[in-house]
C-alpha cells in the first residue's frame, strides 16, 4: 500500500476521472463510486443495487459482466464491442475482479465496473480515424470539383478535381483563395440566394444549378452545381458544393445539333436533287422535239442562208440546254455514298459548267489551272460536287459578282494527296473570324441570305473523305481555300486546320 499522500492523490485522480468508476460487491451492491459529472449523491447510491440505480432494472443486466467475471475469475467485457456505434452509449462494459489477499482461497472481494474499455475505446478512435481518412480520400478522388468554405469565404476543402477545374493548386486555394473569387460578376450572391430558397431542392440545398465560374486565367467555365449549407443546429457555419464541368456536355450537344442540321440539309439536298431530276426529265422531251424538228426543217426545205443560220443557232442552243440538263441530272443523281475512284478535274469542270452562265458569274473571270496528270481520288463524287458548289458560290458572293476566281489542282506525291486551291479577289476573311468560319451557324451574311451551314458542311464532307481543309487570306486581297484529299481514304477521318 502506498503512503497516505499517494493514496490521497490516487483517490483525487479517481474522483476527477470523467468516466463512471464503481466498486461493486459480488452481490451487485455498490461499495464505492466516483462522480464523473453526473451529479451523483454518494449517500443515496452507496449500498444500493447497481442495476437498479444505474439502469432501473429489477434484475441484473443480460449479459452481466460481473456475473461472467465471477464465473471465470478473469476480467469480462460485455457486451461485444461492435454492438454500439457510440462509446458514450455503452453501459457497464468492463469489469475486473479484486481478490482478497488475506484469505486462503484468494476469493473475490469485489469488482471494479467501468463504462468504458481502453482497448475498445482505442478501436472506436481508430475506426473514426479510418472513417475520416476514407471520407477524405472519397472527396479528394471525386470526379467533380468539391469545395467547402466557411461563412467568411475561407476554403475548408478543395479537392484535386477542383484544382484542375479552377487552375489553383490545393495549397494556394487553402491559403489565399476566397470562395467569392471563383464567381464572376458577384454570382455568388445569386448562388447563396438560391441556396436559401425553396426552389432548387429545398431550403439549404441546391440541385443541378447552372452557373458560370472563373478559372484562374479568367476563362468562364459553365458548371452544373449541386450544393448545400452546413448547419450547427439552426446556425449556418459553412457551404459545400460539387462543381461539374459542363464543357464536354456542351460540346456533345453542339456536335449533336450540328449533325442534326447536316442531316436536315442532306435531306433538303436530296429533295432538291429529286426535283431537279424531275424538271430535267421534263425538259428533255421538248428539247428533243426542238432539235428533231429543226433538223427536219433544214433537211426538207430549201431555205435562205440567213434562215439556215438562225435554225443552226436554235439547234446549238437546244443542244447546249440538253448538255446542261445532262450535267444537272448527273449532279443531282442519288447515290448510296459509295466511294469509287473519280476524276477531280471533271467534278470541278461540271460544277463550273452549271454555274458560270448564271447572272452572279457574269462579271467574274474564271481561271483554271487543272493538272492533267492528276490521279483519281477514291471518293464520294456526290459529296465532292456539293463541296465544290458551296466553296465556289461562297467565293462569288464574297466578290459580290465581280472579280477573279482561280481554281488550281495539283498532285502531292510525297503525301499521296490531291490538292485543290480555290482563290477569290474578295475582301478576305478578317483574322478574328478566320478560326470560326467552319463552325456550324457561323456566318457573316445578313438575315435571309443563308443559314451559315455552307462551310460547316464543306468541312464535314472533307473530314468524311479523310482530307484536310484550311483557309488563308490577305485582308482586302481575297481568300484561298486549300483542300487536300487522299488518293485512298484514311480510316480515322480528316482534320481541320486554319
Amino acid at each position: 500500500m502506498g503512503s497516505e499522500t499517494e493514496n490521497q492523490y490516487f483517490l483525487k485522480a479517481v474522483e476527477a476521472f470523467k468516466r463512471r468508476f464503481v466498486v461493486i460487491s459480488p452481490e451487485h451492491i455498490i461499495l464505492a463510486v466516483n462522480d464523473p459529472g453526473e451529479g451523483l449523491d454518494h449517500s443515496s447510491v452507496i449500498g444500493k443495487i447497481c442495476h437498479q440505480v444505474f439502469y432501473n432494472r429489477p434484475e441484473p443486466c443480460l449479459p452481466c459482466p460481473i456475473q461472467k467475471s465471477k464465473e471465470t475469475g478473469r476480467p469480462a467485457l460485455q457486451p461485444k464491442t461492435g454492438d454500439y456505434t457510440d462509446p458514450a452509449e455503452i453501459p457497464c462494459l468492463y469489469v475486473y475482479p479484486i481478490f482478497n489477499q488475506n484469505s486462503q482461497d484468494n476469493s473475490i472481494e469485489a469488482f471494479v465496473s467501468l463504462d468504458f474499455d481502453l482497448s475498445t475505446r482505442g478501436e472506436f478512435e481508430d475506426k473514426a480515424q479510418s472513417s475520416n481518412a476514407f471520407l477524405r480520400n472519397l472527396i479528394l478522388s471525386a470526379v467533380d470539383g468539391v469545395i467547402a468554405a466557411d461563412k467568411k469565404g475561407r476554403i475548408l476543402i478543395f479537392n484535386d478535381m477542383a484544382a484542375e477545374l479552377f487552375g489553383y493548386s490545393v495549397e494556394e486555394a487553402m491559403e489565399s483563395l476566397d470562395i467569392r473569387d471563383i464567381y464572376p460578376d458577384h454570382k455568388e450572391l445569386e448562388v447563396m440566394k438560391a441556396l436559401r430558397s425553396d426552389d432548387y431542392g429545398g431550403r439549404g440545398k441546391l440541385r443541378s444549378y447552372e452557373v458560370e465560374v472563373l478559372h484562374k486565367n479568367g476563362e468562364h467555365i459553365p458548371i452544373n452545381l449541386n450544393a448545400s449549407i452546413v448547419y450547427e443546429g439552426d446556425r449556418e457555419v459553412a457551404t459545400i458544393g460539387f462543381f461539374h464541368d459542363q464543357r464536354g456536355i456542351n460540346r456533345m450537344k453542339a456536335e449533336l445539333e450540328k449533325t442534326q442540321m447536316q442531316l436536315l440539309q442532306s435531306e433538303k439536298m436530296a429533295s432538291l436533287g429529286k426535283l431537279a431530276a424531275g424538271v430535267a426529265h421534263q425538259l428533255n422531251n421538248p428539247l428533243s422535239g426542238i432539235t428533231l424538228f429543226t433538223k427536219l426543217v433544214l433537211e426538207e426545205y430549201n431555205l435562205e442562208e440567213g434562215a439556215q443560220k438562225d435554225l443552226f443557232r436554235v439547234m446549238e442552243d437546244a443542244e447546249r440546254c440538253r448538255d446542261t440538263v445532262k450535267e444537272l441530272l448527273e449532279f443531282a443523281r442519288q447515290t448510296k455514298h459509295i466511294r469509287r475512284p473519280h476524276d477531280i478535274n471533271r467534278a470541278i469542270s461540271r460544277t463550273l459548267f452549271l454555274l458560270e452562265n448564271q447572272s452572279l458569274f457574269q462579271n467574274i473571270i474564271i481561271e483554271k489551272e487543272l493538272d492533267p496528270t492528276l490521279p483519281p481520288v477514291h471518293s464520294d463524287i456526290q459529296q465532292l460536287n456539293h463541296m465544290f458548289m458551296n466553296i465556289i458560290l461562297n467565293a462569288a458572293q464574297a466578290m459580290e459578282g465581280k472579280g477573279r476566281l482561280q481554281i488550281k489542282t495539283l498532285f502531292l506525291p510525297e503525301k499521296e494527296q490531291v490538292r485543290i486551291e480555290i482563290s477569290d479577289t474578295g475582301p478576305g476573311i478578317p483574322d478574328e473570324i478566320l478560326s470560326h468560319i467552319f463552325d456550324p451557324f457561323f456566318t457573316t451574311k445578313q438575315e435571309g441570305e443563308g443559314t451559315g451551314l455552307g462551310l460547316s458542311l464543306v468541312y464535314g464532307i472533307v473530314q468524311n473523305q479523310g482530307g484536310e481543309i484550311k483557309a488563308r487570306n490577305l485582308p482586302g486581297e481575297g481568300a484561298t481555300f486549300i483542300i487536300d484529299l487522299p488518293i485512298m481514304p484514311k480510316d480515322d477521318g480528316g482534320s481541320r486546320s486554319e
